[in-house]
């Protein structure tokens, strides 16, 4: 970034810094600094890609936030409202017209189960929810649709709110609410202010197109991209839904140039790039090795050929993200340097960042260096901020839980219903990750304290590093290794979630693999048991599998486990009519034969729609949305890719069914 455009980039953020630092304020500069710059780009219902600008945004956003005054007109007076919808452009028009109306915003999955959110409004003490779906809850809700149909409220005086609530993760099981105040936030995006010193890319006058993937409800996808790139006046492109099909369009179409995922997406990108490669001839396979070693700087350009030509791996790029892509971030977990290798060496700069829900997104690895961003650091603490590593009885030497002093933290947390203010030790926050420094000030998360393994020499064992070396297993969708007692010590535990193209006579050869590769490991990280989980791994707000959640099922001797020696078992249709499945497979069928132009006599109850019936994504997710309005349901997304016959559709509508079925029972009575 020149010298004048890092100094308007300074100028900016200290232009909030000296105002109240409010949300109000961090609207009012984020948007009318940067009224002809586009806000976002989305696509219709024609897929057409349609586009405004910011003088427009806050026209929405006053118009929303009149309309919202007279829905909310019998809301007390500074309640807190939950709104709950995915990414959308009308997610922030939503957001700022609930604080403009004077109340603070607690933020929800969209997915969150019906249970669980209502939970959430109890604990947070909301008096209304704003959603896009037919279920109904404790408290009033307000559709999308019905705000905008609602009265326009002439009088409408602006009396915002300057708090949102942010729900935990969950993934070591604790349910908290984190409150953060506009001081906080106006922290936050202030805590850019060295990193046009550092990159050029991250942020820089030019044209920014960045997707917004991760949840906004999420600090992830809240802050370091919702938040940040608005008030600097970028572009959020909002892909369709959150389908492969959809996102690639959308980065392709957007196009995006900045991409920020959790680990498992950059794992899923990563597995395509070599899966697809080991079914290319040798000599394509030979191109992209040398190609990911050129990019990574481990060979030079007379040596990889063809594959330092500007042209070759343009080409490449194409097949996959796009040549527009100039920066991608991986948070909200560990990621892999096999990960970090393979992205990179595609021509895909990847940098490691780190944050938490408490205190907001903290660091971000910033080196220009391939060779450094391949270490996988999360760099070093940004403006403001300040690490420490303290040792605890268990850690290595160099080692330590990390501790973050930060004034991005939130204020206050809620924890089963009681609110109380933030508490730190001596000013910093224990963040329950263990970490190390190197001698140029970078830091390296090693996993999560809860969830470390004590070796049987006592030494630390963190999962994380071990999954890394069974997530390319063929067939392999997922791995999680896990820690349980045995003995009095603790027993090192794989466990697979498998997708669904496998025979039974894969089990064999998949196991063969995981011993294969468990003998290569030193003795004190050998697993002890594999597993095969049944169905799909538990997720907190779709990014990190809940680990607490398996130790716990395998220790109640959960039916949804089975070892690679037992044979592998079909579904069950037992307690369903029959009459009633072979309606379901039939009616399944026929919009199978409707999406892939075959005769039904052609589609067998266990044919895949890939391998066997010739069907591919783009179809697939057509067939999909076929199913949901032909049965009056809605398949969950994480479902995608893993039901692919007649049988496991039909398994599916039928258990959806049932549980709506319960539902409506339950609420008869």
């Amino acid at each position: 970034m020149s010298q004048e455009s890092c100094q308007k980039f300074i100028d900016t953020y200290k232009l909030l810094l000296s105002s109240d630092r409010t949300l109000k304020e961090i609207y009012e500069l984020g948007t009318t600094l940067h009224l002809r710059d586009k806000a976002c780009i989305y696509f219709d219902e024609d897929g057409k890609k349609q586009s405004y600008d910011y003088r427009d945004y806050r026209n929405r956003v006053s118009y929303i936030a009149k309309h919202l005054s007279k829905a909310l007109s019998g809301i007390p007076a500074g309640a807190t409202v939950a709104l709950k919808i995915r990414n959308c452009p009308t997610w922030p028009i939503l957001f700022w017209a609930l604080l403009m109306n004077g109340h603070p915003a607690l933020l929800i999955d969209a997915k969150l189960a019906h249970e669980n959110t209502e939970n959430l409004l109890r604990q947070a003490e909301a008096k209304a929810i704003l959603v896009n779906e037919e279920e109904s809850y404790a408290v009033p809700m307000f559709r999308i649709n019905e705000i905008k149909n609602a009265e326009d409220d002439e009088a409408f005086a602006p009396r915002w709110a300057d708090e949102v609530l942010f729900c935990s993760s969950g993934t070591t099981g604790d349910i908290k609410i984190m409150v953060m105040n506009g001081e906080a936030l106006s922290y936050q995006i202030a805590a850019a202010a060295d990193l046009p010193l550092e990159t050029t890319h991250l942020m820089h006058e030019g044209k920014i197109n960045i997707l917004a993937m991760i949840p906004f409800h999420h600090i992830f996808g809240f802050a370091a991209v919702f938040l940040w790139y608005t008030f600097y006046g970028k572009t959020i492109v909002y892909p369709t839904s959150l389908s492969s099909h959809d996102i690639v369009n959308a980065i392709q179409k957007g196009p995006a140039t900045h991409i920020y995922s959790v680990p498992l997406f950059w794992d899923g990108i990563a597995q395509t790039i070599l899966r697809s490669a080991g079914m290319k001839s040798e000599r394509e396979k030979e191109l992209l090795r040398k190609m990911i070693a050129y990019n990574n700087h481990t060979i030079a350009k007379k040596e990889a050929g063809w594959a330092a030509s500007a042209f070759i791996r343009n080409l490449f790029k194409k097949r996959v993200l796009g040549t527009q892509v100039e920066y991608c971030i991986s948070g909200g977990g560990y990621l892999m340097p096999k990960t970090c290798a393979v992205i990179n060496g595609a021509g895909y700069p990847l940098y490691n960042g780190f944050g938490m829900t408490e205190i907001g997104i903290t660091s971000v690895e910033l080196s220009p260096r391939v060779e450094d961003r391949l270490k996988c650091s999360i760099g070093h603490p940004f403006h403001g901020l300040k690490y420490k590593i303290v040792p605890t009885e268990r850690s290595a030497q160099g080692e330590g839980e990390l501790f973050v002093s930060t004034p991005t933290i939130h204020s206050e947390e809620i924890i089963g219903g009681i609110r109380k203010k933030t508490e730190l030790a001596e000013g910093w926050y224990a963040t329950g990750d263990i970490a190390s420094k190197d001698r140029f000030g970078n830091y390296y998360l090693k996993g999560r304290i809860k969830d470390t393994i004590i070796g049987s020499n006592g030494e630390n064992i963190y999962p994380d590093e071990i999954e890394t070396y069974f997530k390319d297993v063929d067939h392999v969708v997922n791995a999680v290794v896990l820690g349980l007692p045995k003995d009095g010590q603790e027993k090192i535990v794989l466990v697979v979630e498998l997708d669904n193209a496998i025979e039974d006579n894969d089990l064999k050869t998949i196991k063969d693999e995981i011993d294969k590769i468990n003998a290569t490991l030193p003795d004190e990280k050998r697993i002890g048991e594999a597993l095969i989980y049944k169905k799909a791994m538990p997720l907190a707000n779709n990014m990190k599998v809940k680990r607490f959640v398996l130790r716990d099922e395998i220790l109640k001797d959960s039916p949804d486990f089975m070892d690679f020696g037992g044979e592998r078992q079909t579904l069950s249709f037992d307690g369903f009519d029959p009459s009633e499945v072979k309606s379901t497979s039939d009616d399944v069928r026929k919009i199978f034969s409707k999406t892939l132009l075959l005769p039904e006599f052609k589609i067998p109850d266990e044919g895949i729609w890939t391998t066997d019936l010739g069907g591919d994504s783009m179809s697939y997710v057509s067939m999909v949305n076929d199913l949901n309005e032909a049965f009056h349901l809605t398949i969950p997304l994480e479902k995608y890719g893993k039901l692919t016959c007649v049988r496991d559709f039909t398994h599916e509508i039928l258990t959806l069914k049932r549980e709506e079925d319960k539902k409506s029972h339950k609420k008869q009575k």
